[in-house]
């Protein structure tokens, strides 16, 4: 056990693991017969252990921890890496799934004392949150909402809490979220934007969760002033290109040259990638649309250099027993081998693996919205470009520039996704020469 815990810590284990998997691999040990220090490990023995665990109440995903911790020992201490538990784990990952959106019937985790407390650890929702904060979670889970939605949708029920001055919501309503919202708009200052995210979170927890018709809510609104995008010109693009090396080079490439957000960027797959066709497939973009946009030719080849780099990386993990990644919606359920297809493979894949914050597997998660946003900023100061330039300016920039070029409006707005094209003229105020060679009466004087 002692020579375990040591090459746990020597493989760069998330700490829960570090925690948990030692205490899994004790209790499996008791389980089975010791053979010169060592314990055996087979098919029919971990599924074995896992019967037991079930048996004395356990839930699906402490189990299939349960079934990750032997199979690091199978992996570090055996290092017997043909002994596949790979169908018991996913038994077990499609059984905690079902456990998570409370769909599951059978004997596999029967309620009980306790149990309910271990399946809001489960779905990694903490049992001392406010019971309204849970009740939010699981429905939004339940509806495949974004993690960053789920955050920011929790903060902002947690701010409505404070403003009641209580954690049982059900007995307020309407004039209770109003003067919360009007609040942030008349004393808080808020953006439109963020008034109406707020607005947005109470009324999912009040018609999704609480299941209750709200009346018309009679708020004030933020003012929500004009603002001209900011965009870098030809010339300041040249001069912050060479400041970006490796990969952050070809995510500056690919966001400048295919009009991309930072987000779509950071979530490319590798089946999004069409270096014959030149395109890219653009997979739920803003308002979960799909588009099809332009494959910089400049980007081509490193595009191609990278999908490699990337095949080597997976082929690595799927070795180890990982290589498994985050699929949308319910794909994952309905066909639970896809995730560790290669074309489902991040792009831009992260430098570690992590551990999922909502279903716990630990898994290699796509760059971090960071990785190139905090280099982006070092790198325009350096450049010395004092405009207030961020990873989105590079879009803007995109849009600018077609326009400049003469492209049609239209095929602008295709590329760039919008549903409106008034979304898409802003960028003709922002242009080199918008309307008409206008001179200016100074350029006369003298």
């Amino acid at each position: 056990m002692a020579s375990f815990q040591r090459r746990l810590h020597g493989a760069k284990y998330a700490r829960n693991d570090l925690k948990y998997f030692p205490l899994w691999v004790r209790r499996y040990a008791e389980s089975v017969t010791e053979e010169e220090g060592r314990f055996p490990v087979s098919g029919e023995l971990v599924l074995g252990f896992s019967m037991s665990l079930r048996q004395s109440g356990t839930p699906a995903w402490p189990r299939l921890q349960a079934v990750q911790a032997v199979e690091a020992y199978r992996d570090l201490v055996l290092r017997r890496g043909e002994l596949s538990l790979g169908e018991v784990r996913q038994a077990l990952q499609r059984l905690a799934e079902r456990e998570r959106e409370g769909a599951e019937t059978g004997a596999a985790g029967a309620s009980g004392p306790g149990v309910e407390d271990e399946r809001h650890l489960v779905g990694m929702i903490d049992s001392k949150e406010p019971a309204c904060l849970q009740e939010l979670r699981r429905e939004m889970r339940v509806r495949r909402k974004a993690l960053d939605t789920e955050r920011a949708y929790v903060g902002w029920v947690s701010r409505f809490m404070g403003h009641c001055g209580s954690e049982d919501l059900r007995q307020f309503g309407e004039r209770e979220i109003k003067s919360f919202l009007t609040q942030l708009a008349v004393e808080g200052n808020v953006a439109p934007n963020t008034q109406n995210q707020a607005k947005s979170a109470l009324l999912f927890l009040y018609q999704q969760v609480f299941q209750r018709e709200l009346a018309f809510l009679d708020v004030v609104s933020a003012d929500k002033p004009k603002r001209l995008p900011v965009v870098l010109s030809r010339e300041e693009i040249a001069r912050v290109w060479p400041q970006f090396t490796g990969l952050r080079r070809l995510m500056f490439q690919v966001m400048y040259g295919a009009g991309l957000r930072h987000r779509e960027c950071r979530r490319l797959r590798i089946k999004d990638i069409c270096p014959d066709e030149g395109h890219i497939v653009v997979r739920t973009g803003k308002g979960e649309q799909d588009r099809i946009t332009v494959l910089p030719e400049r980007s081509r080849q490193a595009l191609i250099q990278q999908i490699e780099a990337v095949r080597r990386l997976h082929q690595e993990e799927l070795a180890q027993g990982f290589g498994a990644v985050y699929l949308p919606f319910a794909l994952e359920r309905k066909y639970p081998n896809e995730k560790r297809e290669f074309g489902w493979q991040w792009l831009f894949p992260a430098r570690n693996m992590s551990r999922d914050p909502r279903s716990g597997e630990r898994r290699r998660h796509h760059v971090s919205e960071d990785y190139f946003a905090a280099f982006f900023k070092r790198a325009v100061d350096r450049a010395g470009i004092v405009k207030n330039a961020v990873p989105h300016s590079l879009r803007h920039s995109f849009a600018t520039h077609l326009l400049e070029d003469g492209a049609d409006i239209r095929t602008v707005q295709e590329l760039l996704g919008h549903k409106d094209v008034r979304t898409t003229m802003i960028y003709v105020h922002v242009m080199n020469k918008p309307g008409l060679a206008v001179k200016s009466p100074a350029d006369s004087l003298g």
